[in-house]
């Protein structure tokens, strides 16, 4: 379709699905989720440990979603960072693990909030229907291994079980205006772009059917959405604008409009 930072994006010509050619291996979240993908900005964050409040809170809106069709059990937070939205989470009276790729963020949601975060992909995760949901926010289009990630989803839960994908939308309006300078479009961090069509033939053949969909709330720190738009600006003729971005304040919270977000929950059938 188009290449951006030097790697091709294409669309599956049987599915529609979109993705980076590229083939990743295990090294590859080594690679690209190390310490700098959270703190030196760019395509990752300028400072993830002080988005806590605002990705706890999300963790709680979700929560309470989805006490409309289940009752709290065991969760497997997939991507769990530093735990932020697992702890929302159990706030809401869920329990469970986290398995997350980066070892220092583990680390501080074992330390900080005394959650069973640990190193990790799901890709790797060896768990014989112990969970009652799988979350993967912010998760599905990072996975180096697509197949091997659904199939250890599904093998995860418990018969009956759900799984919680929340990731950007391709087909969104914002997606097709800004064609390849939507800002999701970032190699090789993010491999893959989903729609709602596409994920669920995804989730479909892999015994997942969907049960509730919607766009979700979603807040950034003032310096995480700055260091986004920096980041995007440094291809674009207007980067002469990115020293008006200073006068935005660090900690304010701005409500980020997600028209181009969506969540899907799918049960194990």
């Amino acid at each position: 379709m188009f290449e951006k930072h030097s790697y091709w994006v294409c669309d599956c010509v049987s599915c529609s699905h979109r993705f980076c050619e590229m083939t990743p291996d295990d090294d590859h979240l080594s690679q690209v989720y190390g310490d700098s993908y959270f703190t030196e900005g760019g395509a990752g964050y300028a400072d993830y440990l002080a988005e806590a409040d605002l990705l706890i809170a999300h963790g709680r809106r979700y929560g309470q979603m989805l006490k409309r069709h289940m009752q709290p059990g065991r969760v497997l937070d997939v991507g769990a960072a530093a735990g932020f939205i697992l702890k929302g989470l159990t706030e809401e009276g869920w329990s469970g693990d986290g398995v997350e790729p980066n070892p220092r963020m583990a680390a501080h949601a074992r330390q900080a909030y005394g959650l069973n975060v640990q190193p990790g992909s799901l890709e790797s995760v060896h768990a014989d229907g112990e969970y009652d949901l799988v979350s993967m926010v912010q998760v599905v289009a990072h996975f180096y291994d697509l197949q091997r990630a659904f199939a250890a989803a599904n093998r995860a839960l418990k018969p009956g079980g759900y799984c919680l994908i929340e990731t950007w939308d391709k087909d969104s309006l914002p997606a097709r205006m800004l064609g390849e300078n939507w800002h999701e479009y970032s190699p090789p961090s993010v491999l893959h772009w989903f729609a709602r069509p596409t994920l669920t033939h995804l989730a479909g053949k892999h015994g997942l059917q969907p049960v509730a969909h919607g766009r979700p709330q979603k807040w950034l720190k003032g310096h995480h959405a700055k260091s986004l738009v920096r980041y995007k600006l440094e291809t674009t003729p207007f980067k002469f604008t990115a020293p008006l971005l200073n006068l935005v304040p660090d900690e304010l919270p701005i409500p980020y409009p997600t028209l181009d977000i969506f969540w899907v929950l799918f049960r194990k059938a």
